[in-house]
């Protein structure tokens, strides 16, 4: 099962920049199967954990939050890059691997005590993951667990995201 997502992902050179390769999960997620045999086995991992809300972060991330967040019966919250979200805002600064950037949640999406899962499509050095977690953490929410599609494990991503837990479907 795991291998099939796994053929299924595109590798693209020197995208952001000269020296990454870009894992491209587009592929997997326009084969419907693919789409959903991922969507079934992250959720499995939450069924009867009451989950309140999946934190998705952009871009990539709001796909595999809102699809996420659905088969749980939970809330989705939108993670989004400055000056994207309407209302008023906690914002945070990270670095990643290759540039500084920041992420803005909306002050009333997130109450004290909600069970939250943070998802994304991929874990590489851990800076945006480990950004939205500080940001749900400071508004009161319970993390249940960082959740990706991929994990790059040489960037060592999760020791950022500690003492959270990590999952990931997909490992490189």
């Amino acid at each position: 099962m795991i291998d099939d997502l796994r053929r299924s992902i595109r590798d693209v050179p020197d995208f952001p920049k000269k020296g990454i390769i870009f894992k491209d999960i587009t592929t997997l997620c326009k084969e419907p199967a693919l789409f959903q045999r991922m969507v079934d086995l992250l959720g499995y991992r939450y069924i009867g954990k009451g989950i309140d809300l999946v934190v998705g972060i952009e871009a990539r991330g709001f796909v595999v939050g809102a699809a996420l967040a659905y088969k749980l019966g939970a809330g989705v919250v939108l993670v989004r890059k400055p000056g994207k979200l309407p209302h008023k805002t906690h914002k945070a600064s990270y670095t990643l691997e290759y540039g500084k950037d920041s992420l803005e949640i909306h002050q009333d999406a997130i109450e004290k005590g909600q069970k939250v899962v943070i998802a994304d499509d991929l874990l590489a050095t851990g800076g945006t993951a480990g950004a939205v977690a500080s940001l749900v953490k400071d508004m009161g929410g319970n993390i249940i667990e960082c959740s990706f599609i991929v994990e790059l494990e040489e960037l060592k991503g999760r020791e950022k995201l500690r003492p959270h837990p990590v999952f990931s479907l997909i490992k490189y």
